[in-house]
């Protein structure tokens, strides 16, 4: 006889073990069947603008299979401020009208079993979307959905104090993407000189007075990437892999889902200060587009790109009348075709609103600093310090920003875009000031690559660039109304840090590959840094900051703890890396990569062909007004808090000046 069995029961345990999955999830944020978005536990800046967003999900199959899959079109919501009376949504924001509701079906993989076995499981949602509110008052909302005839899903909001005094007139923000604390370091051997164990100079970074530690955790995962990462700096929430300015939904449109507005939209909607972007990356990538960027996919890179010039076109939102700064990379963006968006040339969309447009370093460094600026210098992302200035025969490659098939030489780099930036914002910010990203983004791509010397390299460049910067604002007589922070937006796999040394001669003259670690030197036999040291008949002419032989005999010896199969030999390569080959979708090691190395066994699914991000906690560097509220430990929003605050940013009613002022109206309008 079988056991009689309580279906609410089953229904409960089987939305547990999904829930508790870890490849696959039916929605990262909602374990229920009915989903809050933005979910619980957020935070949000009193007046800072976001969308609400109801789903109610019915499985049609799968464990969680439920109501023959038919969601209830019938759910209400409600919302309360420390426990006073719950008011419907369209009563609490004073809304004049209940938005429509909305259907749709998605599906997914239970887990790697119902994958292989291509079984998806379907979801019925019955949705509505309450556009473009904000909270002002500090305190505890509880935001309550009700569906299926008693069921519940509950969130807790938290709104910060308000701050409205603004500390700081301008904030630069540099990004180190994917650096860790021991990519500093390794850095520092690599530049400057010891004698007898005491550096006879340091970094830029390690003359900052505070330093502290952020945690990169996404909402649902706990290893991010480079989009939602960005936007939990830029905007206090964090959201899901791939998303930028909003909280991830399961419709079907990536340009619907719940907004949230960022720290430049603010500030210009406030205050009416000038902002800009900066990366050594193509400029529609994640981190620099996510100061202005919503979607939930950061591939939808023309759709971006027009964001940043004209805003969020789709629904009613925050306008910053475009970017007084913007320099990178990213042509393919610009010139009309396939990469642009509705084949349109941006290039001259851009011009038609102010900007000068700069396709070169001579060009951009005689640009008036009293237009709005656009310099786009390649076709995808900029070359490496490394190749321009040690081996500039890497640069023989199609990347023209016109698309014309020839090279692109006369290249600005991170310092020369970034100074040029600080010039334009402080011109046109005036006595407002200017909030601007300095990105030194191929840290995080040649360490995807494996390519630890391009990768230290660039981390070189981003700390000259920051010495630089703060002489330039010493010289505008600024330098004590700004605040300077550096940071990364996540961690790499280079946990394993510098662990020795490695004799390249000793290595080479080895025929089988375990003789070849015997090359390596750990404790009393890594000796030290031969990267300071000069070498006859070697100039590279690249400053004191910068090694003066970056091949030396004896190299570090340093390693990943997430990566594909590989050789290693851990000398600089004059070509940039590419540690594997693709046979049948999987990743084996390149034998033509390091071919004097030894294989190493990877740690990752053989799918990968490059080095993942980590869990590590990344630093936070600060210097000027509000440096003080830096120290500690904290998640990754609380950046963007600090910094808000800073800027004053946090008000108790809607704010519009700013916009009016930056459209020479001189009092604020209402929103557009």
């Amino acid at each position: 006889m079988l056991p009689r069995l309580d279906l609410a029961a089953v229904w409960l345990a089987a939305t547990a073990s999904v829930a508790s999955a870890q490849t696959y999830r039916r929605f990262g944020t909602c374990p229920s069947l009915g989903c809050v978005i933005p979910p619980d536990q957020q935070d949000f800046l009193p007046g800072q603008e976001f969308d609400i967003r109801f789903e109610i999900h019915a499985p049609q199959n799968g464990s969680e299979a439920f109501n023959n899959g038919v969601p209830d079109e019938k759910f209400t919501a409600t919302i309360s401020k420390d426990g006073g009376r719950p008011r419907s949504i369209g009563e609490f924001f004073k809304l004049r009208s209940e938005p429509s509701l909305e259907k749709w079906t998605f599906s997914w993989f239970e887990d790697l079993f119902a994958e292989d076995a291509n079984t998806p499981s379907v979801v019925n949602v019955a949705s509505k979307a309450y556009r473009r509110v904000a909270l002002y008052e500090p305190g505890t909302y509880t935001v309550t959905l009700n569906y299926f005839s008693g069921k519940k899903t509950t969130a807790e909001w938290t709104v910060r104090p308000l701050a409205t005094k603004k500390k700081a007139k301008n904030v630069i923000f540099f990004i180190g993407d994917g650096m860790t604390t021991n990519m500093i370091t390794a850095a520092r051997l690599l530049a400057h000189k010891t004698v007898n164990g005491k550096y006879q100079t340091l970094l830029s970074l390690d003359e900052f007075p505070v330093l502290g530690h952020q945690m990169t955790h996404s909402i649902d995962t706990f290893i991010t990437d480079s989009a939602n990462s960005a936007s939990a700096l830029y905007t206090g929430h964090k959201s899901t892999v791939n998303a930028l300015g909003v909280y991830a939904d399961t419709s079907p449109d990536p340009q619907d889902d719940p907004k949230v507005e960022t720290i430049v939209e603010m500030l210009f909607r406030i205050w009416g200060s000038a902002w800009g972007a900066v990366s050594t990356a193509f400029i529609a990538d994640a981190t620099p587009i996510a100061l202005s960027g919503h979607s939930r996919l950061r591939s939808q890179y023309g759709v971006l790109i027009d964001q940043a010039l004209n805003g969020v076109q789709n629904y009613s939102w925050t306008k910053t009348d475009g970017p007084d700064a913007y320099f990178g990379g990213g042509a393919d963006q610009f010139i009309a075709g396939p990469g642009s968006y509705q084949g349109k040339d941006y290039y001259a969309e851009f011009a038609e609103k102010g900007y000068s447009v700069s396709l070169n370093k001579t060009s951009l460094l005689s640009a008036p600093n009293d237009k709005k600026a656009l310099g786009i210098f390649c076709k995808n992302n900029l070359p490496v310090w490394i190749d321009r200035h040690i081996f500039p025969e890497n640069l023989e490659i199609n990347n023209d920003p016109t698309g014309a098939a020839k090279p692109a030489k006369d290249l600005p780099g991170l310092k020369e875009m970034t100074l040029k930036a600080v010039d334009v914002l402080h011109n046109r910010g005036g006595k407002e000031g200017f909030f601007l990203m300095s990105e030194a983004a191929s840290i995080d791509k040649q360490m995807h690559a494996l390519d630890y010397d391009r990768a230290l390299g660039d981390l070189l460049e981003m700390d000259d660039t920051i010495r630089a910067t703060i002489a330039k604002l010493k010289e505008l007589r600024i330098l004590d109304e700004t605040l300077i922070v550096v940071s990364a937006d996540h961690g790499h796999g280079f946990e394993t840090d510098v662990f020795g040394s490695s004799d390249t001669k000793y290595a080479e003259a080895q025929e089988d590959e375990r003789s070849k670690r015997n090359a390596i030197g750990v404790y009393q036999n890594s000796g030290l840094s031969q990267y300071t040291e000069p070498k006859p008949g070697v100039s590279y002419g690249t400053g004191a900051n910068f090694p003066m032989n970056w091949d030396p005999r004896y190299v570090l010896a340093a390693g990943v703890g997430a990566a594909p199969d590989r050789r290693e030999d851990f000398g600089i390569g004059a070509t940039p890396r590419a540690p594997t080959t693709s046979r049948g979708g999987e990743a084996y090691v390149n034998d033509q990569d390091r071919p004097n190395g030894f294989v190493v066994n990877g740690t990752l699914p053989t799918s990968e062909s490059q080095g993942v991000h980590s869990l590590t906690d990344v630093p936070v560097y600060a210097w000027g007004p509000c440096q003080e509220t830096f120290g500690g430990t904290y998640s990754n929003i609380e950046v963007f808090y600090k910094i808000a605050n800073c800027l004053g940013l946090a008000h108790g009613r809607n704010v519009t000046e700013g916009a009016g002022k930056r459209h020479g109206k001189g009092k604020g309008k209402g929103r557009e």
